[in-house]
């Protein structure tokens, strides 16, 4: 074996020795085929937009294709344990969001582990979420509610997506931040959540903006504050919570690319650079902006970092909220 091993290598030591030519095999460049991007989440959600909205622009070129493959089920899991045993080799790419920080202390039992079994590409966007209330609501201020929440504790109630996602934990954070005892309603996604708020039976939820927005613009709705540390660009008149009364209070519903660990770091930089140029683009970023969402790109290594910020600054809210999965 040894023999057979070592021969080529001695012949072509020979062939450059006599400077006679010879020729190398070329690797065919990335991609060579169809990409499949994940979406933990059903076709409509937030996620699934912007991973079409991105995929679209990345495949203008022709070298590039993308294929978005929905896969949800267990609040993002599902998805994530299909990518996190795929090969490593560039084709099985997953969208993720604020959730997969938020799942790695909302479940004690993954199938995966949710800093080694990934490698980040990059962060695509965010979107904030936004405290609305009906139209016809008396509370015309957050700080309406919060004083409304302190003269009658557990009176008020507020409505999510469902447990564990980021419209529950905005709110939780909000609830602790503000110190008041107002009820959480859990619903099976935003929509029937926000149908809930518009009936006047639910009387506020934080929720996507890229979901609130169309009956903020209708007029169903009241946006108060929204919950990133800027304003959002879709909702300039809107103060921040921070701005509404909140000194501090953050939270960012966001959104990234991760490839199974062990993908080469030439193909991670390959779709990164891809992701960076769909994302300056100006119709991109109109259309992203038409959804309530704002371009964020990032290095793979500021990806990585963030995800891991984002569990430290979750699992605390995680904890005291008290919620588990499956509820």
């Amino acid at each position: 074996m040894r023999r057979q091993f070592f021969r080529p290598i001695a012949a072509l030591g020979v062939i450059a020795a006599l400077g006679l030519p010879y020729t190398v095999i070329a690797q065919p460049q990335y991609p060579v085929k169809p990409i499949r991007l994940i979406v933990p989440f059903s076709a409509g959600s937030a996620t699934d937009i912007l991973a079409r909205i991105i995929g679209a622009k990345i495949g203008e070129g022709g070298q590039w294709q993308v294929m978005v493959d929905n896969r949800p089920g267990a609040g993002g899991t599902l998805g994530a344990t299909t990518v996190a045993k795929s090969p490593p080799d560039g084709y099985t790419l997953i969208l993720v969001s604020v959730g997969h920080a938020i799942n790695a202390t909302l479940y004690p039992k993954l199938g995966y582990d949710t800093l080694k079994d990934f490698a980040p590409v990059s962060l695509v966007a965010s979107v904030p979420n936004v405290l609305v209330v009906n139209a016809a609501s008396p509370y015309k201020s957050m700080r309406d509610i919060v004083a409304a929440a302190k003269a009658k504790p557990g009176t008020l109630n507020f409505d999510s997506a469902g447990s564990g996602s980021s419209t529950h934990l905005s709110g939780e954070m909000f609830k602790m931040r503000a110190g008041i005892d107002i009820v959480h309603i859990p619903f099976k996604g935003t929509g029937e959540a926000l149908t809930d708020v518009m009936a006047g039976r639910g009387d506020m939820m934080f929720a996507p903006t890229v979901s609130a927005l169309p009956f903020v613009k209708q007029g169903k709705l009241r946006a108060l504050a929204v919950t990133t540390p800027a304003r959002a660009g879709a909702l300039p008149d809107v103060p921040t919570v921070a701005e509404a009364g909140l000194p501090g209070y953050a939270f960012d519903s966001w959104f990234g690319v991760l490839a199974p660990a062990g993908t080469p770091k030439e193909v991670i930089q390959a779709v990164n650079a891809e992701i960076g140029k769909a994302l300056a683009s100006p119709d991109v970023r109109e259309r992203l902006a038409a959804q309530g969402a704002e371009a964020r790109a990032s290095t793979p290594q500021e990806f990585s970092s963030y995800i891991q910020a984002e569990i430290g600054k979750l699992a605390p809210v995680v904890k005291q909220s008290g919620v588990r999965a499956g509820e």
